[in-house]
């Protein structure tokens, strides 16, 4: 292991100061491409497990250049795999946002179905639309079917469930 590391520093002293530089600075352009791409993964990563409680996101992983097997990436590739990644993480980022307003819009309808049961009879909220388990649907039904109907006595229930499977 030692003749290696003399027989490497040998080279890079033999080498012109310009080459060497050259060789530090494109070190150095590795480094922070590989830094970077490991902070967008993090970041990718956190936005779809948080996405995952509400069905999850697409977000295949994307192939960059020839997959002929393992190999060292040149910078341009290591740039292109970066801007995958920046590019996967908005979207990822923008489709979670929209969930999530999705679901504050059908919480504002359930509470305004809670509040008056009257302005809102038959409407329907399930609780998939409110990013919760299970397949309970909130409905806004008559107290005392007909009778309740026409006398204008309304109730908002959360049905018991999953149908049996057929």
């Amino acid at each position: 292991m030692r003749e290696l590391d003399v027989a490497r520093n040998e080279l890079f002293a033999a080498e012109p100061s310009e080459a060497r530089t050259a060789a530090e600075r494109e070190r150095a352009a590795r480094r922070e491409l590989r830094r970077q791409i490991a902070a967008l993964e993090v970041r990718l990563s956190t936005v779809l497990l948080s996405a995952f409680p509400h069905g999850g996101l697409e977000a295949a992983a994307a192939a960059v250049g020839p997959t002929d097997g393992p190999r060292i990436l040149a910078l341009g590739e290591l740039e292109e795999v970066r801007d995958a990644l920046a590019t996967r993480l908005a979207e990822a980022a923008r489709e979670l946002e929209a969930i999530g307003e999705r679901q504050a819009r059908a919480r504002i309808r359930l509470e305004r179905m809670l509040l008056e049961p009257g302005r809102h009879r038959f409407h329907r909220v399930a609780n998939a639309e409110l990013g919760e388990g299970g397949c309970g649907v909130w409905q806004v039904r008559p107290r005392l079917g007909l009778i309740g109907m026409l006398m204008g006595w309304w109730q908002v229930k959360l049905s018991s469930g999953c149908p049996l499977a057929t």
